[in-house]
């Protein structure tokens, strides 16, 4: 599943041009990401949906089979037991379009981001 080839230039023109079936769950996202980190910055970086203060807090990506969501390292460590039904990776997380979106951890994830940001203590890697 790929997103369309026409060039968004927003999250919302990103969302539209995804596939139509799995829409729902990217403005659920988009939503839960918004509310856990009031007056981010929205933005596309590396083509995919950026949300940051002064530093970026998370991406996503929609793919075939999953959304890829890109909390950094730091996070993926903090929630490493909240994510074990989950395909993790240094900085990143898989959560398949056959599943319903674990919402309330996403919003945990996105707050912790936020608190790192302010706090002055994100660290690209470790």
């Amino acid at each position: 599943m790929k997103v369309s080839k026409l060039k968004p230039a927003t999250i919302e023109e990103y969302i539209l041009a995804s596939p139509a079936n799995v829409q729902e769950r990217l403005w659920q996202l988009h939503d839960c990401i918004r509310k856990a980190a009031p007056n981010a910055k929205e933005e596309l970086k590396w083509r995919m949906p950026a949300y940051s203060y002064d530093k970026i807090l998370v991406t996503f990506a929609v793919f075939k089979k999953h959304i890829g969501f890109y909390p950094m390292e730091s996070a993926i460590k903090a929630f490493k037991n909240e994510l074990t039904a989950y395909k993790t990776a240094q900085g990143s997380v898989q959560f398949p379009l056959d599943e319903k979106l674990p919402l309330s951890l996403i919003k945990n994830i996105v707050q912790f981001r936020v608190k790192e940001n302010k706090e002055g203590t994100i660290k690209w890697r470790s």
